[in-house]
């Protein structure tokens, strides 16, 4: 007989079939109880999770009701499921995909309107945080995830756990992933630090996250009249405080005044920058007491804590040696020789003799030097007794000295599997390069036992001794180190063996070496020699004058003459230094209907957006990196509305920026900041319908330059003119469109919508410093190739060289050649004189920096040499370094790699004749891109 009930297991032979619905519903188990839904807000834990999310968390049972168990049956038949938890969005219930919330605006440094000197002063904190919070470990959204693949392997490198294999094709980390790694004269993100004063490219390689504003001390502070003051603030611990009072004589004859201030903590990251007075609270003529000062720039430093430095010379000798600790110009790297059919640490460590392919490898990388009596960078070999060897490898590179430790040429222990006199040297490098013979095994990292060696730079040789001599290249890194460049190509290469596979290694290893000085040991060593030089200064080299009574005593570094009238609003726009706003950033132009169409498909990411006189990045302060750069002479152009602005750069390339709080205020600040420091415009929308004959009634050549506009046409009247340039047509901007879309889209959509940059005022079309860079490179005569001077040219053999190239690329001695060529425009950019712009980046009142770096890099091809010659002299001297014909026929400057001598030209001296309409017999000859 069975007996049971509902809830109950069964027991005994199975129950006799029946239709009465009422027993079957008594016999069927009761299902899971319901979970009940609610829409009740809960307390805050994160981002907003769709049912099932809240994996973990505990609930008290839900006792079933009567209902639940009078419908169990609909649920018999049905697998188990995962049990049901909280709706907490709404639209998951409708089965629509849940509502991402949208990452919120960083924010801004304080004070608010303090111009920072350097990239990492925009990214000081006034809250201490251990390491691995803003770290180079975090990820943003947008970037390449944190779990980086670390288990890629390839016949060089084999991945291991810790490590991130680097194989080639990664490309460079930017706004919403990788992208392309940029050319001359544009830098890398990791090689931006300095933003007060112009960085140029020199070379095709970049040395990359180096904090080049530690000189900020030497530069406006060392030997000049100033102010220290040190204490141990209970929050921040031992502060380091220098003060300085600028006076500089505006054009117009008026006194600016601005404050020069450093605020050091224990945290790596120090605080550069200037404010001007215009920027603070009205204070005496003489200027503000150091204690008002502090109070506004730096709210969160107890100022009852600071005492006045001592005036013994050993302060300012102490505070050079705490800034810049972390600038070195001398290097050492290590060597492993792998032969064929190795691949252990105790295999490659017990090679005793170089054969002819690493010796050959060798030859390319440095010099032979012998030990005894060598007077340069030693890197701790002995240079007197010979006790770490006779020989050893050394060269230059971007004014660092390097010295390796090659395995090969340290002292030999027979009998010895771990030859320790080898790995007290190589084991104690941070960067390892393992050359690999063919047919070695491929490198493991985890077989080297060391606690410093971060970076592994796998250099593998094929066809070795020949004349067709190549190398491929893969990189082991630790997981705390960040990435960095120059980016390998895809595969690993090949590299020929020559100057420029010389330079890119160099280059990696010196960047691989910086970079590892954000990893956990090594920012953790710096962190405490940073902490011990503070609380040595805050403790012996203090005077009893605290803050508040250092007023009363002559401060001529905070005096001075009485303060100038306020040069109107928006004074504070116009310093040099990096002002800072919170923006959320995507790349491409949304424009006001919204996304890009088919392509912004990543997500915003936070940033800080710091624009100085000279370059414009964005931060993530959430790990650190520079994410975006570009020069100020690069902006083309921008487009806003309240709360959003998209700017466009470079080639026509953009990126749209999204601003927080009152419609209008901070949009309106970066347009009034890009308008004092750039040479871009605002854009216009235009909607250009069809004639009857389905015509445009306009003329654009490939780079969307509008060469012709018909005269009555809708396009006319729209407002188009020959010089516009199109950034956008049809919601796409033309960097992104592949070749010919341009002309189908203009061609084929019913109504063409375009963004149009409009001319210059002599009709021109506005170019960017990097598009002008570019063509000033296929001049002839700047490549170093002989240009021919034809017979028959009437006086030209007579002028200057200068005016010669301007002869000849005027057809028939005068007549101005077509809208669509740029001989003449290129010519002008290269030859113009130094004749003062009336049109000026930066307002007459503005700060002008002393000293400033010329600003267009042109390159001229030097005579090819030997790759075994291609050493790199001091920068005194002007030696080229070697070519050969290696280039990557794919490079759009091929001109760029190493092989080129670097020239300077003034940017504003370059192309002031342009806009000035100045300039001799040039200035005829300029009307060919009026408007029609």
């Amino acid at each position: 007989m069975w007996a049971g009930s509902a809830g109950t297991p069964r027991r005994g032979p199975a129950p006799t079939p029946t239709d009465d619905l009422f027993a079957r519903k008594l016999r069927q188990p009761a299902r899971p109880p319901l979970t009940p839904h609610t829409f009740e807000p809960r307390p805050a834990r994160g981002p907003l999770l769709r049912s099932g999310s809240d994996a973990g968390e505990a609930r008290p049972p839900t006792p079933a009701s009567p209902r639940a168990r009078a419908h169990s049956h609909e649920e018999a038949s049905r697998p188990a499921a995962a049990p049901t938890r909280l709706f907490m969005d709404p639209l998951a219930l409708l089965g629509l995909p849940a509502e991402e919330p949208e990452p919120a605006f960083p924010s801004v440094p304080e004070p608010r309107w303090f111009a920072h000197y350097d990239v990492q002063s925009l990214l000081f904190d006034w809250v201490p945080r251990p390491w691995g919070l803003g770290s180079h470990t975090e990820v943003v959204p947008g970037t390449p995830a944190s779990t980086e693949d670390g288990a890629a392997s390839s016949d060089l490198l084999l991945g291991a756990p810790g490590f991130v294999s680097e194989l080639g094709g990664e490309g460079e980390l930017g706004l919403g992933g990788p992208v392309s790694p940029p050319v001359p004269p544009a830098l890398p993100n990791a090689a931006v630090s300095v933003l007060e004063e112009p960085q140029n490219r020199t070379l095709a390689y970049s040395l990359e996250h180096a904090d080049l504003g530690a000189g900020y001390y030497r530069k406006y502070f060392f030997g000049k009249e100033h102010q220290n003051f040190f204490g141990l603030d209970e929050g921040l611990g031992p502060v380091a405080v220098s003060l300085r009072r600028e006076e500089k004589e505006s054009s117009g004859g008026g006194t600016v005044h601005s404050y020069r201030i450093i605020v050091r903590t224990t945290q790596l990251r120090t605080l550069r920058g200037t404010i001007s007075e215009e920027a603070l609270p009205p204070g005496p003529p003489r200027g503000l007491s150091p204690r008002k000062l502090l109070e506004h720039v730096a709210p969160r430093l107890s100022p009852t804590c600071l005492r006045l430095g001592s005036a013994s010379p050993k302060v300012p000798r102490t505070l050079l040696t705490l800034d810049e600790q972390v600038l070195s110009f001398q290097r050492k790297v290590g060597i492993l020789y792998c032969r064929a059919g190795q691949g252990s640490e105790e295999e490659m460590y017990n090679n005793q003799e170089a054969g002819p392919p690493f010796m050959q490898f060798l030859n390319l990388l440095g010099d032979v030097v012998q030990l005894k009596g060598f007077e340069n960078y030693r890197a701790q070999l002995d240079t007197k007794t010979d006790s770490t060897g006779t020989h050893s490898l050394y060269t230059t590179y971007q004014d660092h000295e390097i010295m390796f430790h090659v395995s090969t040429m340290l002292p030999y222990t027979p009998n010895n599997q771990q030859q320790l006199l080898r790995k007290r040297h190589i084991g104690n490098d941070i960067v390892t390069i393992v050359f690999q013979e063919p047919g070695s095994k491929p490198f493991c990292p985890t077989t080297i036992r060391s606690h410093f060696q971060h970076v592994f730079l796998v250099v593998q040789v094929h066809a070795p001794c020949t004349p067709h001599t190549s190398y491929r290249v893969a990189v082991s890194r630790t997981q705390d180190t960040p990435a960095f460049g120059p980016s390998l190509p895809a595969g690993g290469g090949p590299f020929p063996a020559n100057a420029d596979f010389r330079a890119f290694l160099l280059a990696k290893a010196l960047n691989g070496e910086q970079a590892a000085g954000h990893a956990r040991k090594f920012h953790s060593m710096a962190t405490r020699t940073r902490q011990q030089y503070l609380q040595d200064l805050a403790t012996n080299e203090v005077t009893t004058t605290s803050l508040d009574s250092a007023s009363r005593f002559g401060l001529p570094s905070l005096g001075g003459r009485r303060r100038a009238p306020l040069r109107g609003p928006g004074a504070e726009l116009q310093a040099a230094g990096a002002l800072v706003w919170g923006v959320r950033a995507a790349p491409g132009a949304r424009g006001a209907a919204g996304g890009e169409a088919g392509g912004l498909d990543s997500a915003e990411v936070p940033c800080l957006l710091g624009i100085s006189a000279e370059a414009l990045v964005l931060v993530a302060p959430r790990d650190g990196r520079v994410v975006f750069n570009c020069a100020c002479r690069d902006v083309l152009a921008w487009t806003f509305s309240d709360q959003q602005l998209d700017l466009y750069h470079g080639r026509g390339e953009a990126i749209t920026l999204r601003l927080d709080g009152p419609p209008g205020q901070a949009v309106g600040e970066i347009v009034a900041r890009l308008q004092l420091v750039s040479r871009g415009c605002e854009t216009r929308e235009l909607a250009l319908p069809r004639d009857g004959q389905g015509r445009l009634g306009f003329e654009a050549d490939a780079e969307g330059i509008v060469t012709h506009v018909e005269r009555f046409t809708f396009a006319e009247t729209a407002g188009l003119r020959p010089g516009a340039r199109l950034l956008r047509v049809c919601g796409q901007t033309l960097p992104r469109l592949r070749p010919g879309a341009a002309a189908q889209l203009l061609s084929a959509a019913p109504k063409v919508c375009v963004t149009v940059l409009p001319p210059d005022d002599s009709g021109r079309p506005r170019r960017s410093f990097s598009e002008l860079y570019t063509l000033s490179l296929q001049e002839p005569s700047r490549r170093g190739a002989t240009e021919t001077v034809p017979e028959d040219a009437p006086g030209v053999a007579g002028l200057p060289a200068r005016k010669q190239l301007l002869r000849l690329c005027l057809p028939d001695g005068g007549g101005p050649p077509g809208p669509g060529h740029l001989a003449e425009e290129r010519t002008e950019f290269l030859h113009s004189q130094n004749s003062p712009s009336p049109h000026s980046s930066l307002s007459d009142k503005a700060p002008i920096l002393p000293n400033t770096t010329p600003d267009l890099l042109l390159a001229t091809t030097g005579k090819p040499s030997a790759p075994s010659a291609g050493r790199e002299t001091p920068p005194t001297q002007d030696e080229p370094a070697a070519s050969s014909g290696c280039e990557d026929k794919g490079d759009p400057a091929p001109e760029l790699r190493a092989s080129f001598l670097p020239r300077t030209l003034s940017l504003r001296n370059s192309i002031s004749k342009s806009e000035s309409g100045q300039g001799g017999p040039e200035q005829g000859r300029r009307g060919w891109l009026a408007p029609c």
